[in-house]
């Protein structure tokens, strides 16, 4: 009876089914959820009470599985925690020795990579002083080089007017001073500022 049941929802399944809208044929249709879930919750009921057992033991014998790995896992939690506890106090003082050597090792690892990189910091730190003192000197010569040209220049134009200032102070004492002295005295040019400092 109760097989007969289960065969009969199945066939109401399969003719939800066949009687839902399909989108593409033979892969996917368009179901509705309430009737098909309720459907499915009536064959789980219509199943013979041999293979709701039989699936009750299958729950069980997880349930039973996972409470004894939990179990198991406890046992040798315990052991290793009371091995643990009785270690000797020699064994104990050896470990504390090794755990020292092991931290004092890294320790001097540790301050051999600083004292590393603090050398390379510091030979970064002189080559770039190098660098930096051979850009001022290169625009200290430059500026000290256009100082001399400009006053070259003004040295050259005040030789100038000393030399007119020279030729007109004697044409004055030969009596010919009061004729086209123009041409022989030139206004002094006023001087080119100085260029301002290279950095």
């Amino acid at each position: 009876m109760q097989q007969n049941g289960v065969y009969d929802l199945l066939k109401l399944l399969e003719l939800a089914i066949d009687e839902s809208f399909t989108i593409i044929p033979n892969k996917f249709v368009v179901v509705k959820p309430d009737e098909i879930l309720t459907l499915i919750d009536r064959i789980y009921a219509s199943l013979p009470v041999e293979v709701q057992e039989a699936r009750a033991f299958l729950r069980r014998r997880e349930e039973l599985q996972i409470e004894a790995q939990q179990k198991a896992e406890k046992i040798v939690a315990d052991a290793q925690m009371e091995a643990d506890r009785k270690l000797s106090e020699a064994d104990f003082i050896k470990a504390v020795e090794r755990e020292g050597i092991r931290i004092r090792n890294q320790v001097q690892e540790e301050c051999e990579e600083l004292k590393r990189k603090a050398m390379e910091e510091a030979d970064a730190i002189r080559s770039q002083a190098a660098d930096d003192a051979i850009k001022t000197k290169e625009g200290a010569e430059i500026y000290a080089e256009q100082v001399l040209t400009n006053l070259e220049t003004d040295l050259t134009k005040l030789q100038q007017v000393v030399k007119n200032g020279q030729i007109y102070m004697e044409q004055l004492r030969s009596g010919s001073g009061s004729k086209g002295t123009g041409s022989y005295y030139a206004k002094p040019q006023p001087m080119r500022e100085k260029e301002p400092a290279i950095r």
